[in-house]
Formats: structure tokens, sequence, C-alpha cells
């Protein structure tokens, strides 16, 4: 019985994995084929695509209403892909890094952090602070795609922040409906949508994976938790956190061999942001999300503080050092060995 639930929790990993991997492969040729810059679709659809594994877990978890699995899928990944993944990536190759990076994505992820644990404070994610969540997520896809000139060459967090409060991404939204709506390729601002049938069929395969793949590994996981005596809460942030980030190791490890820090940096940021924002936000509707105490007082604190040491590392130099990707590991490593404590 327990061999049988090992293997199947395996399985599941697997089709967690490989689907998100040609999920991500499919949705960055159909961005290429739009005109999309590399480094938007790190942010946007590499980032999204890398946290499906994290989405249909945290989803299926919320249909049984296991908040400790969400909860600490969500924390548990946003630092083991900070600590463990950028921190490794690093060591491998120093990556560079731009202002950017600092002063409007990387504020993004700290304020996606330190705004889930002021919602927390209740001990509860509710309804409409998890639509909040999605609209901000929205919001900030929409202001990627913004033309810079437009604010100056500022696209920083005070102006993302202006754009979410004068609602300006609804006119954005409108233009990008109309385009589907009426299909028009003649229209500079609406690109041409040829070619796309063997990448959309593989995006419907590929989900289809990932969906199956996720309510056995989380199913199986719980059945773990039980058997183990172990809380939700840690088996989430461990067992599947670490699972389920596997999509962005392969992603940010390679890209980092490669030489396209930017890239790996650029999809540990954005899924970040989408793990708080899009999973949380989403989970939520499902269900109001309890907060458990080690959620509030330790592995939440423990995501705004490598959220607040990643932001300095990028900014001393424009570059991860090696030595300070060893600082990430170790921290992450630190966290995980204090989480097991409290078990």
């Amino acid at each position: 019985m327990i061999v049988e639930n090992f293997l199947i929790l395996i399985l599941s990993l697997v089709l967690l994995v490989k689907g998100s991997d040609y999920f991500v492969k499919s949705a960055s040729t159909i961005a290429e084929k739009l005109g999309v810059s590399e480094f938007v679709i790190g942010l946007t659809l590499v980032a999204v695509g890398t946290s499906i594994p994290e989405l249909a877990s945290s989803i299926a978890a919320a249909l049984q209403q296991a908040s400790g699995i969400v909860i600490g899928n969500v924390v548990g990944s946003n630092i083991v892909n900070i600590g463990f993944i950028v921190g490794l990536a690093a060591v491998i190759s120093p990556i560079k890094t731009e202002i950017e990076m600092l002063r409007r994505d990387g504020y993004i992820m700290l304020f996606a952090a330190i705004l889930f644990f002021a919602f927390a404070l209740n001990r509860e994610l509710s309804i409409m602070e998890s639509a909040f969540f999605i609209l901000i997520f929205i919001a900030y896809v929409f202001f990627l795609f913004e033309e810079a000139e437009k604010y100056e060459g500022k696209l920083h967090f005070k102006e993302f922040v202006v754009y979410f409060f004068k609602f300006e991404y609804i006119v954005s939204a409108r233009q990008k409906f109309s385009c589907i709506r009426n299909g028009s390729a003649r229209d500079e601002d609406c690109p041409p949508r040829e070619g796309f049938a063997k990448e959309i069929l593989i995006l419907v395969v590929s989900c289809a994976a990932i969906i199956i793949g996720a309510r056995y590994f989380v199913d199986k996981s719980i059945f773990f938790a039980e058997l183990l005596g172990i809380p939700e809460t840690i088996i989430g942030t461990t067992l599947v956190a670490v699972g389920t980030s596997l999509p962005e190791l392969v992603v940010t490890v390679t890209a980092a061999r490669q030489g396209f820090g930017s890239i790996a940096l650029g999809n540990i940021i954005g899924s970040n942001i989408a793990n708080v924002f899009l999973i949380l936000g989403l989970s939520g509707l499902i269900y109001p999300i309890a907060v458990d105490q080690i959620s509030l007082f330790f592995t939440t604190p423990a995501m705004i503080l490598i959220s607040v040491l990643l932001l300095v590392f990028i900014s001393t130099g424009w570059e991860i050092k090696r030595w300070e990707g060893v600082v990430l590991i170790a921290f992450c490593a630190a966290f995980l060995l204090v989480l097991f404590s409290m078990g």
C-alpha cells in the first residue's frame, strides 16, 4: 500500500514537471511569433508556465480545503525559488541584473509577500482578498506590455501603483479582446495569429497532464502527511513546494548556464509574483484559506526576509555573485532545518 502510493506520488510529479516543460516551450513559441520580448516572456509566460504545477496542486488542495498545503506550497516555493534556485544559478554563473528587476518587478514581488502577510494577520485569506490578488496580477501582466515611452522610460513600482489605481489596464484589456474578437491582422496593435495549431494542441495536452498529475500529487502528499503525523503546512512547504519548483529549477539553471541571466532571474521573480497573486488568489476564490500559526509567524516572514535579501544582492554591482548565491542557499537550508525541527 505504501509502495503503491509512493509510486503514484512520483509518477504524478513526473506528469507535473514534464507537462509544465512542454507548456513553457509551446507558450514561448507562441509569444515569439507574436513578437514579445524574451525578458517579458520570462516574466509572464515562462514564469506562469513554470508556476503551473504550484497552481494545479494548490487548486487541487483548495478543493479539498487543505489550506496548509496551499499556503505551504506557495510560500515554500517562493523561498526555494530564491534560496535554492537563484542561489544555485548564481554559483554556476554570476547573474547579471538590471535596474528594472529591482525598481519594478523586484519591488512588486516584495509588495506581494508583504500584502499577503498583512491579509494573513486575521488568520484567513478571504474571497474578497483573493479577488483583489487576481486583479493586481492581471494589471501587472498588462503593465509589462505597456510602451516604455508612455511613461518616459520609467516602468517602475510607482508607475505600476498609479497604473493600477487609475484602472488603465481596463483600456489595455479592451484593446486585446477587440483584437481577438475582430481577428484583425492588419492593425499594428493586433499581431497576426497564424500557425499556432500545433502549439495550442501541445498546450491543451500538457495542461491535461498537469491537472492529472496535480490531483494525484496532492492526494498522495496528504496521505503521507497523515501517515507520518506531519502537519499539512510542513508537507506543503517542503515536499509539495520543492517538487513543484522543479520546472523553475530546470529553466533557471539552464538559462544561467547559457548566460541568459535576465531571463533566469525574470523567471523566478515573475514566478514568485504569480505564486502569491495568481495562485493564492485563485485558490482563495474556491474556498477561503485558513492561515495557521507557523505560516503567520515563521514561513511568511522568512519569505519576506529572503525577498529583501535578493533585492539587496540584485542592487550590489547589478550582479548576483557566487558568494551571494552561497548565502541564499545557506538561508534556504537553514529555513528547512528549522521547519523540520518544528514538526
